[in-house]
């Protein structure tokens, strides 16, 4: 799908939206579609308009007017979706889910840029016949990629040479590909399908999920918006582009 464009236009990136209550002005606790603007902030440093998109499982369409898309974090994915139960403290939204998947399988299908974000990430996974840990701290004994509400950790990573998610985090102070991330998740993948593994954590949770054989198709389970990482954004951005040229 995606546009045809002159060299001056901004590519237009489509960015999923949570649904939660909010409150503004004298309106309190309002369902709303919304996200972070750090999202928004990212994708324009980087050249493109940003489209929020709120969760919609009637069709694919709204990707024939997007030249990229960012599947962007939230709460848990639903375990049905990789056949499991759900545990005690998975918390999910299932609109978000139906809505998300459509996209994101049409996406794929059309060879249009993506990246997942956290939950966008595991996403990804899921779709190309993966399954996700529903609780890390059951799995690694600690809460460090999720240390208290609200509050981001920090590790270390470890990047695959050669890899997209090596180009578009760089190769670390050292030199050796180990970069540090911030985080923010309890869920975490499993198992990525038909994705190859990129990076992981020194706990070894997986961190990074691509998918050679495409144009840009890249999951990342840390949160660049958040931590000012321009170059995963301008690389988004410079895939839009290439596929519109």
């Amino acid at each position: 799908m995606g546009r045809r464009f002159s060299a001056n236009v901004r590519p237009i990136v489509g960015i999923t939206s949570y649904v939660e209550p909010a409150s503004w002005g004298i309106w309190i606790d309002q369902d709303a579609a919304l996200i972070r603007k750090s999202y928004v902030d990212a994708v324009t440093a980087a050249g493109a308009r940003a489209v929020i998109l709120p969760p919609d499982d009637t069709d694919a369409d709204v990707l024939r007017a997007l030249d990229a898309l960012i599947i962007a974090g939230g709460a848990d994915l639903g375990p049905d979706l990789y056949g499991e139960t759900p545990g005690p403290l998975t918390d999910s939204r299932p609109d978000r889910d139906r809505g998300e998947s459509v996209l994101l399988q049409a996406a794929l299908r059309t060879d249009l840029p993506v990246l997942g974000i956290c939950r966008g990430m595991q996403l990804l996974a899921v779709t190309c016949g993966g399954r996700l840990h529903q609780h890390l701290p059951d799995v690694v004994g600690s809460d460090k990629h999720r240390p208290g509400p609200g509050v981001y950790g920090w590790h270390g990573i470890q990047l695959s040479p050669g890899s997209l998610a090596a180009e578009v985090a760089g190769d670390g102070p050292e030199g050796d590909g180990r970069v540090e991330v911030n985080t923010y998740h309890h869920q975490g993948v499993a198992d990525p399908g038909s994705l190859l593994i990129t990076a992981r954590a020194d706990d070894g949770v997986i961190e990074a999920v691509e998918d050679p054989t495409k144009p840009f198709v890249l999951g990342v389970q840390w949160h660049p918006e958040e931590s000012g990482e321009r170059r995963i954004f301008e690389s988004l951005v410079d895939a839009a582009r290439a596929g519109t040229a």
